[in-house]
Formats: structure tokens, sequence, C-alpha cells
């Protein structure tokens, strides 16, 4: 794994561009680009908020998730943002977090809880409230809600013929998905549950498979407080931050098909690279984000799948 230091904190989210450049965004809100070897590493623009999810809109702007702003649009050519979604039925968005575009700019987006924002994130999993829920905007600006009650709804990835699009489940171990074509069309059901850790952005790779970040393994203390009474999750919450459940410092990302089969799953440590919250596929190589860290890093070529 080769790592690439980045002048900014927290790089959460990672794009990969036509050229093969790497794409991300810090904690103060900056976005970076860095050349496909690691070597340049230049300011593309500075959202005012804290950017998250990252992607390639077709007229190759970029359509950014900011926790604090919403859904943003930043004009590459011109460093402006604007935003796209702010609100949805007169509510404002509490925790914009991942996105996948489709060829024709519809945006699938997803707003992590309406209880917390990024500040508190930890609690909504240790409360697991499930009022998370999965967002599009169409083209003509209009937005509508196509899942609710989701447990911390987090990344958010299209299938290569756009046949489904999928939806990470952080608080509940699994990525959903809902059917758009077909006659499944509609329907909801999981494409992969069970997780051994908390996925947090998915994404599609080169190769056409559903790649999900997992940044930290279960928890067993988390998965106590699951199926108790919302009271006692919440009291949890509420003990001082040192008693809290704590991420255990790996390295995992795992890629799956579109049946929810396991190709990949690559596992390990670092010392100085823990906590994957981004991934992207791009030409055999695995790129990769972290909330905790002020570097990208790199995994590849890929070993043949199983």
């Amino acid at each position: 794994m080769r790592l690439v230091t980045v002048p900014g904190y927290g790089t959460e989210d990672v794009l990969v561009d036509d050229a093969g450049r790497v794409i991300t965004g810090t904690e103060d809100g900056r976005i970076f680009r860095i050349s496909s070897d690691g070597g340049v590493v230049e300011l593309l623009a500075m959202t005012g908020g804290r950017p998250l999810g990252i992607e390639l809109a077709p007229d190759r702007s970029l359509v950014v998730c900011d926790a604090r702003r919403g859904l943003l649009r930043v004009d590459l050519r011109t460093e402006s943002v604007d935003v796209l979604v702010r609100e949805v039925d007169g509510k404002p968005l509490r925790f914009c977090n991942n996105a996948a575009v489709a060829a024709d700019g519809t945006i699938y987006f997803t707003d992590s809880t309406r209880d917390f924002g990024i500040d508190h994130w930890k609690a909504d999993l240790l409360e697991h409230s499930r009022t998370g829920r999965l967002l599009r905007r169409r083209p003509s600006g209009e937005v509508d809600e196509l899942m609710h009650g989701l447990a911390f709804a987090n990344g958010v990835a299209l299938a290569a013929d756009e046949s489904f699009v999928a939806v990470a489940e952080t608080g509940a171990y699994a990525v959903q998905r809902l059917w758009l074509t077909g006659h499944r069309a509609g329907r909801i059901e999981p494409l992969v549950d069970g997780l051994p850790g908390f996925p947090d952005n998915i994404s599609t790779g080169s190769d056409g498979l559903i790649w999900v970040s997992l940044g930290s393994p279960r928890d067993r203390v988390l998965d106590f407080l699951l199926p108790r009474h919302p009271l006692l999750r919440a009291l949890v919450w509420r003990l001082p931050e040192a008693l809290h459940p704590k991420p255990r410092r790996t390295v995992r990302v795992q890629a799956y098909d579109d049946g929810g089969t396991l190709v990949h799953d690559l596992n390990g440590k670092h010392d100085e690279f823990h906590m994957v919250t981004g991934v992207r596929e791009h030409e055999g190589r695995v790129w990769v984000g972290s909330l905790h860290e002020p570097r990208v890093a790199v995994i590849g070529p890929l070993p043949p799948g199983p």
C-alpha cells in the first residue's frame, strides 16, 4: 500500500477522474486533485463546509455531498460552488453524505440521519435512530425520497447498467438496493448483509463491481445495544467520550458482484493509515480515503478474485 499526503485532514472520500487523477476533500472544506502517480497535489476549490462524497457529473463538474451545506455542484473551470439541494420538503438536509450520478444527470444521494449532524455522527450509531434516507435529484431539479428508515444511510452506488441503486446502512452492517428498471423496479432488497464491519462509502469500480469501504470491524458493545431499548442506547451516548465504543485500526475494503457474491476482500493494517471511509477501484488499483488521516492510499495491483 502506497500513501500520498495531502495538505488537509480527513480525506473522507476519493474519486478517480477520466485521466486517472484522484480527487478528495478535507474537513476544512478544501477539495484537492492528486496526479495519477501521486506526485502533484493541487487545490481545486473550497466548499465552505465539510465535503464528504464526491462524484463526477456528465458535464465534468463535481457533485459534492457537503455535510454542512447540502448537495453542491463545483465547476472545475471557474472553481465556483453552487448549492443544488439545501432542504427537502421545507426542512434542511441534516447530514448530506454520499452520492452516485446517472448518465442523464440524475443524482442519488443520502441524508444519513435527521437527528444529528456530522459533529455527532457516533450518536446516531449508538442511538440507532433509523432516520436515514435515500434521495433523488432529477435533472429538472425536482427532489424526491426513495428510501427512508435507514440505519445511518451512507455510501451510494449505481449498478454498471444502472438497473439498481445501492445504499450502505452503516448501523445495520448491510448494503441495500433499490431496483430502478425491469420487472423488479421499485423493489428494495439486501445486496449484502451481515458485513464484518461498518460500511461507509461505496462505489462502482471500472471492473463493474460494487466496492465497499469498511471503516472498522463490528463492535461487540454496539451489537449488544442494537436490539435494546432506545433509552439505554441514548444513555450510552451521554457517557463520557472515553467510555464510548472506539473504531479499531484496520484497512479493509470488499467488492461484490451484482448478485451479492464477494469477489475481493482486502484486509490488513498500516501504522500510518486506518479507518477507510472512501474507496474507488480504477484499472486494477484501489484508492482509499479516511475520515481520520491527512492522506490517501492506493492498493494494487489487485489479487485474483476467489
